[in-house]
């Protein structure tokens, strides 16, 4: 989770809400790909941190599942961010803060629990969730 606030810092420095997503393969803990929110930087509303690093992770590895490997994020994912995760086949999913407004996870929509979602990662929440909440919290309340 270290690495995946490292990117949500550098993300609000780029002055993107600073979400930051990291993808491991926990056989070796190597990271295989990491980013923050681009969505301003690439004018683009789905280059949250999690589709950007699992598109990453997907041309690292050349192939379109992620079977097996780990997600760490800092804030609970969207539904968008959520139907990804299921379609990369991600294994365990790791987040810090959870999303009362626009989470997909356990909150919202719960994407997961859908009849049709195809795959069910395995959910970790409330890894370093003060630090990852504050993170946003603080981000906020200078842009506002």
């Amino acid at each position: 989770m270290e690495a995946a606030l490292a990117e949500a810092i550098a993300a609000a420095r780029r002055g993107e809400v600073p979400v930051g997503a990291v993808i491991v393969d926990p056989s070796s803990d190597t990271v295989i790909a990491a980013a923050g929110n681009r969505t301003r930087l690439g004018r683009d509303p789905t280059a949250h941190a999690e589709i950007v690093a699992i598109r990453a992770a997907c041309a690292c590895l050349g192939q379109e599942r992620l079977c097996g490997l780990d997600l760490y994020v800092t804030l609970e994912p969207c539904p968008m961010c959520a139907g990804a995760i299921a379609a990369a086949r991600i294994g365990r999913l790791y987040y810090g803060a959870s999303d009362p407004k626009s989470g997909g996870v356990e909150q919202g929509a719960r994407v997961f629990d859908h009849p049709s979602c195809h795959h069910r990662p395995e959910i970790y929440p409330g890894l370093q969730e003060e630090a990852c909440a504050r993170l946003l919290r603080d981000f906020f309340a200078k842009h506002r």
